[in-house]
């Protein structure tokens, strides 16, 4: 059975991050369509950027954080086998960040913060965003703290022993959010909010940015180890099968721990505050960070393939038909992969200090990032929900048949959206505009790719409606679920003993530490020792 704490945090946790994503996609769908420009009576920049700014910190703060903590405690209780420590700090952590969420959201849906969910400076928001943007991130460590202090303990328990593959992408997560987050918090405690409320009538842009970039793309692989979780623990065991490599697993889950955190110039290529030597070794360490998740999809490919020879498949792609296809945790794993094939090419191509000029702040961007977050990243939120929800209600999936739907026009929905963002950006269309006010043959060739957008819009839209659905009718059901256990998928091969280094966590963090003294140390100092421009504040 799921420890009852874990079980009524992950759902309450859940309720929040979910009720966020829904509102989230109601102003999606209501930028697309203003912002194509077809319907003028909507059009409104003030109402715009309030929209994109709130759907951007739902999306990226709000849902994330509920979510992966949420589902953290879960993978936590249920891998170690032990109840939650300390769940009145879970409990506290969880307030302070809904607190937090809710002081952030009136400037938002005022208008008073439309900075986007980047909210990096010149442009200013009021102080109450900055403070409910710090209580959510402070709310969240006491997740990471407890799930930290679980491994300790189970280790000590359990000398020789790794920890259960859950468990150490979970701790994994943890610990990348903690440094990663610690970027953001700085730049939002030590400028945003004195700046905000006045105390300073300046600060540096320079180093707000460089904060900002520290937190910036490591915060991406926080919102991917929950569904990468999802595809080594649950998938392979669904499918009918077994994991191809738990070694292999776990030191992909350590190569995003280690390689993701120290690459966050490759945000700041055409920005003059850092040198180019140090957006080159950014640019590598983004390379290097690719490595885990070429590692992931081959393992999780090859254990697809386990399952579906063990279902009957012949030949060589007999097994692809052989896998059990309406099984929502198996269909949103090859979604997600195909999404991640995808939206890793354009990954590269960000990443690319050439490549990265010509798409730099063209619709290239949001379309690239839709594409890892919204498509990969959430379809497998999108799983995880329906095979763990009835387990936390305890009430039986309303229709199995429904869960599929929505999966299918999410990902429909989704190739409709980004690809037109794709091709425009390679047009040139700016982003972060709320209308096109000039006419030319170019940007008239843009408007048959905005209408492929709505439609896309409209369809994910309709997609998320229907997930909340079934979580509600679910929680409704009458019908009771009788499997409440937690299980994960079984390796193929009994586990070899990894180096003790990959289960030392101070190990992990003396790495890190170094990794980033030498990728931040230097950039961040010199706006202490060098004359640098400062900005005055200006708008809201």
């Amino acid at each position: 059975m799921i420890d009852r704490q874990s079980r009524s945090l992950a759902l309450w946790h859940w309720v929040v991050a979910f009720a966020a994503f829904l509102l989230a996609c109601f102003l999606g769908f209501y930028q697309v369509v203003e912002r194509s420009g077809l319907f003028t009576f909507l059009q409104s920049a003030e109402g715009y950027f309030a929209s994109v700014s709130t759907h951007g910190v739902l999306m990226a703060y709000v849902l994330t954080t509920f979510f992966i903590l949420g589902f953290g405690y879960l993978t936590a209780t249920s891998s170690l086998k032990r109840p939650l420590w300390r769940p009145g700090l879970a409990w506290a952590g969880f307030y302070v960040s809904l607190f937090g969420t809710v002081l952030a959201a009136i400037p938002l849906l005022s208008g008073k913060a439309s900075v986007l969910y980047t909210f990096y400076p010149p442009i200013q928001a009021s102080a109450l965003f900055y403070i409910g943007a710090a209580l959510l991130v402070v709310g969240s460590w006491a997740g990471c703290a407890i799930v930290v202090v679980m491994a300790v303990q189970w280790r000590r328990e359990h000398p020789g022993q790794g920890l259960p593959l859950a468990m150490y992408a979970t701790v994994a997560n943890a610990l990348l959010w903690l440094w990663t987050s610690a970027g953001v918090a700085m730049e939002v405690v030590f400028q945003l909010i004195p700046w905000a409320l006045g105390w300073n009538d300046t600060l540096d842009p320079g180093l707000a940015r460089t904060l900002f970039a520290w937190t910036l793309h490591p915060i991406v692989y926080f919102w991917l180890i929950p569904a990468y979780i999802a595809l080594y623990g649950f998938v392979p065991k669904e499918a009918g099968g077994y994991l191809f490599s738990e070694e292999m697993a776990k030191l992909a889950f350590l190569g995003l721990l280690i390689f993701s955190l120290p690459i966050g110039f490759h945000h700041l290529y055409v920005d003059p505050e850092q040198g180019a030597g140090w957006k080159l070794l950014h640019a590598i360490g983004t390379f290097l960070v690719t490595l885990p998740t070429l590692v992931t999809g081959f393992t999780v490919l090859a254990s697809l393939e386990i399952a579906g020879r063990l279902n009957g498949g012949q030949g060589l792609f007999g097994w692809i038909g052989a896998l059990p296809w309406r099984n929502p945790m198996v269909l949103a794993a090859i979604l997600a992969l195909l999404m991640l094939i995808l939206g890793g090419f354009g990954g590269l191509v960000n990443a690319s200090y050439a490549l990265n000029t010509m798409v730099h702040n063209t619709a290239w961007v949001p379309g690239h990032f839709h594409l890892i977050f919204a498509g990969t990243t959430v379809i497998l939120y999108f799983a995880i929900a329906y095979h763990l929800w009835p387990k936390l209600t305890g009430k039986k999936l309303v229709s199995n048949t429904l869960a599929l739907v929505q999966l299918w026009t999410w990902f429909i929905g989704m190739t409709l959206l980004s690809t037109p963002w794709h091709v425009l950006g390679l047009l040139g269309q700016p982003r972060r505009i709320s209308s096109v006010t000039y006419h030319s043959l170019l940007t008239l060739a843009w408007q048959p790719y905005e209408l492929f957008m709505i439609l896309g819009g409209a369809v994910l839209l309709s997609s998320a409606v229907l997930f909340g659905v079934v979580l509600v009718k679910t929680w409704r059901n009458r019908e009771a679920e009788t499997d409440t256990e937690i299980f994960y998928a079984t390796p193929i091969h009994p586990p070899e003993k990894l180096p003790a280094w990959t289960e030392d966590l101070t190990t992990w963090n003396l790495v890190i530490l170094g990794l980033m003294l030498i990728s931040f140390g230097w950039p961040i100092a010199q706006f202490f020792f060098l004359k640098t421009f400062e900005s005055v504040p200006w708008g809201y």
